[in-house]
């Protein structure tokens, strides 16, 4: 009898054409097909390039793995994850091992912090939280089992300036791995690979795909067996990110440079703007005369200063509330690097973990905001600020 393959549970390949599309094809297939056992092999032991399981890999994470390795400069094809945290947790859970010993810095982003205060410690990894601006600090705080030095270049929220080429210099002298989180600045801000990090992480959530429509992370080394080994953890744990993410990341990226540029822009007028009102106590924006640690930014970023600016407005609780609510048209949302502007709240939000009197020592009192710029008018976005700023004064 004739076997009719019609009724064969297999998709009917794509109709060949002479011309290609000018969108990447978006690939949700969770799984792949090979020929043969041997293609199989073959593709397992890499002598073959091809997917199997999507959990290991699929196109769309590969598509745009390779747009931030050519941004960022990585030496091997970066490894695309579920979140930005996912790529700090693959570092953090899988390059290190009970009894090693991480040195943080003291103003990471919340949740980074809240990792390496509480569940490496639970796992029976030590962790010490160091300035990372006093480089002569993190030297003291190095053992004989430090593994790693994990820093943001520009903090969250406080926008302070790591010493990346003081860290940089004592990690190759003392054989520490130097870990960057580039969120914030981004390869267009600090190139973290160029100034001596030997993983670089992002969370691509932010500025890189930029429409707050899309939750994904990104980590790359220099070496390229921990590169392996940062791909093998995110694929055992299921880190890997979902095919539309990645599609809709990739879209997104097309228009970076564009945002970027006009966000950091608009930031550099309305931190000049803040710091022009009456009822706002202090602005900290990398870029200003008054930064405290304006010398080192100039070094680092030259006149990429980001979208960033966080300020601060006297009172407690109450005045915070007011300045939200009276914030017409702005998203009190804790993220950053959409296409509108968004504002958050430390205290409510990325740092709430922490208690008042430690995140006073940080410089986080309930009036302090940090602001993502935006696209928006500069003017529209000041008169916004300014009623605001206003209205938590009455």
């Amino acid at each position: 009898m004739k076997n009719d393959r019609g009724s064969l549970m297999r998709p009917t390949p794509l109709p060949e054409s002479a011309s290609r599309p000018v969108v990447t094809p978006l690939s949700p297939s969770v799984v792949y097909s090979s020929d043969t056992p041997d293609m199989l092999d073959a593709q397992y032991d890499g002598k073959l390039h091809g997917y199997t399981y999507s959990r290991e890999g699929h196109p769309n994470a590969d598509v745009v793995a390779q747009a931030i390795d050519r941004m960022e400069g990585a030496p091997h094809m970066g490894v695309m994850t579920s979140s930005g945290m996912g790529a700090v947790s693959a570092v953090l859970l899988g390059l290190t091992k009970a009894g090693d010993h991480v040195i943080g810095g003291n103003q990471l982003y919340g949740r980074s912090l809240r990792m390496m205060s509480e569940d490496l410690p639970r796992l029976g990894i030590e962790t010490s939280l160091v300035d990372p601006g006093d480089v002569a600090a993190v030297r003291a705080a190095i053992r004989p089992e430090t593994r790693m030095i994990l820093v943001e270049v520009v903090s969250n929220p406080t926008l302070r300036i790591a010493d990346i080429l003081g860290l940089a210099a004592l990690a190759r002298e003392t054989g520490v791995l130097l870990v960057v989180d580039n969120t914030f600045t981004t390869p267009r801000g600090f190139k973290a690979f160029d100034h001596g990090a030997d993983i670089v992480i992002h969370s691509v959530t932010k500025l890189l795909a930029g429409h707050s429509d899309v939750m994904l992370g990104y980590v790359a080394a220099r070496d390229a067996d921990i590169n392996t080994r940062l791909r093998v953890f995110t694929v055992t744990t299921g880190m890997t990110p979902s095919p539309f993410d990645c599609w809709l990341a990739e879209r997104g990226m097309l228009s970076f440079d564009l945002r970027f540029d006009r966000a950091q822009a608009t930031a550099a007028m309305l931190a000049d703007h803040l710091a022009g009102l009456k009822g706002v106590r202090r602005v900290i924006y990398p870029g200003r005369h008054d930064h405290p640690d304006r010398e080192q930014a100039a070094i680092l970023l030259k006149d990429q200063f980001c979208n960033m600016v966080s300020f601060e407005i006297p009172g407690g609780r109450a005045q915070a509330n007011a300045f939200a609510r009276a914030a017409e048209g702005l998203n009190f949302a804790p993220t950053l690097g959409d296409v509108g502007t968004t504002v958050s709240h430390p205290a409510s939000s990325s740092h709430r973990a922490m208690t008042p009197e430690r995140r006073a020592e940080l410089g986080m009192s309930e009036g302090f905001f940090r602001v993502s710029v935006g696209l928006e008018d500069p003017k529209v976005l000041c008169d916004v600020f300014t009623a605001a700023v206003q209205a938590a004064a009455e």
